[in-house]
């Protein structure tokens, strides 16, 4: 791998910091990182009717909507 001496030495005490090998270090780093940018492009795909039916639980109202209004509303232990 390509990198100039400043980013090799910024590798080398981060690993050394870890007490692990530069490899490890960087096939760690490397594979976590991997693993972030694939999270955000997974492609779920669904038929028609679980579409229709995802779509319909979306639109629907909440039906809990006033909980959150009674939590704000009740005293709290600090109040007590």
């Amino acid at each position: 791998m390509r990198m100039s001496a400043q980013q090799r030495r910024t590798i080398a005490a981060a690993a050394a910091a870890l007490d692990r090998s530069e490899t490890d270090f960087m096939l760690e780093a490397s594979v976590h990182e991997a693993e972030r940018v694939l999270a955000d492009r997974r492609w779920f795909v669904v038929d028609a009717d679980a579409w229709k039916s995802f779509n319909a639980m979306l639109d629907a109202p909440v039906p809990y909507e006033d909980d959150l209004r009674r939590l704000l509303a009740a005293t709290t232990v600090f109040e007590q």
